[in-house]
């Protein structure tokens, strides 16, 4: 017997691979903290009871939810052409900025200024990764190392603006900018509508990619750039398209983070999003529709490792599970391209 490659396989097949990945994910590192004498069962019952037994722990998760199907559809449509922004932290920041820079300076009714607001997000989110896509688009620079280094500079912007031009000397906090005047209509007591937003973003990206022109042109772009450009696709514009598309989603992210639940622009309101949202694209295949199950399953992770802290477990443990998980997923998708085959029998 031997392992023989197959061309394509099944979206039944994708979705075993990542539920028997994660399953095996989950195993491994269950069985790590029984072998550092952590109580397993008791540390899930506790993870489970936190996040799906109570309505506050919904609201807790649902909080989690909305920022990682923005940051993962983000990442998600740039793998839909071949591409990887790593940049969603940067152009989460970005678009907090803008959104906040214009809610602070723009006066108008809530119906009027929550749609500018998520407009400013999005061109804050589509500004900040508009150099790597020109880059990447016309001098062919590798768009990981560009988006990526971007975030180191999005994160010190926001720490300059809320200890500078924009900090609030009223608050107590020493790097935060005055309130927003405006908010998103809460949906369960502090979760706000921002997740009905996001869900929806889904189904129209999921809807674009599936039954568009623009989206089979993207997809082919991704599978073939030699072979797109061939057809007459015009591979450079798609490429910016996506990339500005993709800084933009981020942005909204940033930008519902802080109108919907911070309310103020402040250090470390990310919360890793930009990054966890590579690893729920990942998870989803680039895939929009499947971002939904990916974020969710992430949130219960990010979740877990509050509730898990009070059983002394640490913060570092809880990333390394998520990155156990990255990794089983990564390996399973490739090995599950792979048949067993019989030998061709030699004559004699």
């Amino acid at each position: 017997m031997r392992l023989q490659r197959v061309a394509a396989i099944g979206p039944w097949t994708v979705v075993a691979t990542r539920v028997l990945s994660v399953a095996a994910a989950l195993l491994v590192g269950g069985s790590v903290f029984a072998f550092a004498g952590y109580d397993v069962p008791t540390l899930a019952a506790s993870v489970v009871q936190s996040s799906l037994g109570s309505l506050f722990g919904l609201e807790d998760l649902g909080l989690l939810f909305s920022p990682l199907i923005l940051t993962g559809l983000a990442a998600a449509v740039a793998l839909r052409i071949g591409l990887w922004n790593i940049g969603g932290e940067g152009q989460f920041y970005a678009g907090a900025i803008a959104a906040t820079l214009a809610g602070l300076n723009m006066h108008g009714p809530a119906s009027l200024m929550l749609p500018l607001l998520a407009l400013a997000g999005f061109a804050g989110g589509a500004a900040w990764v508009l150099v790597p896509a020109l880059a990447r688009a016309f001098l062919l620079i590798d768009e990981i190392i560009t988006t990526l280094l971007l975030n180191f500079v999005a994160v010190l912007l926001v720490n300059y603006l809320c200890t500078g031009p924009l900090r609030d000397p009223a608050q107590a906090v020493t790097s935060a900018s005055a309130r927003i005047p405006y908010e998103i209509s809460p949906l369960l007591d502090d979760l706000h509508w921002g997740l009905g937003v996001s869900v929806a973003l889904v189904a129209i990206m999921a809807g674009l990619s599936a039954f568009t022109r623009w989206g089979f042109e993207t997809r082919l772009a991704g599978a073939n750039r030699h072979a797109a450009h061939y057809a007459g696709i015009p591979v450079r514009r798609r490429l910016m398209q996506v990339l500005l598309l993709s800084g933009g989603l981020a942005g909204v992210a940033g930008m519902l983070e802080v109108v919907g639940t911070v309310h103020r622009l402040q250090g470390g309101i990310s919360n890793n999003y930009g990054y966890l949202g590579v690893m729920v694209a990942v998870l989803a295949g680039g895939v929009p529709w499947a971002v939904l199950p990916a974020a969710l399953l992430m949130a219960v992770i990010l979740n877990a490792g509050t509730v898990l802290q009070a059983y002394g477990v640490s913060n570092y443990e809880v990333l390394a599970l998520t990155g156990l998980v990255l990794l089983f997923t990564a390996v399973g998708e490739r090995l599950a391209y792979y048949r067993p085959a019989r030998r061709p029998v030699r004559a004699a």
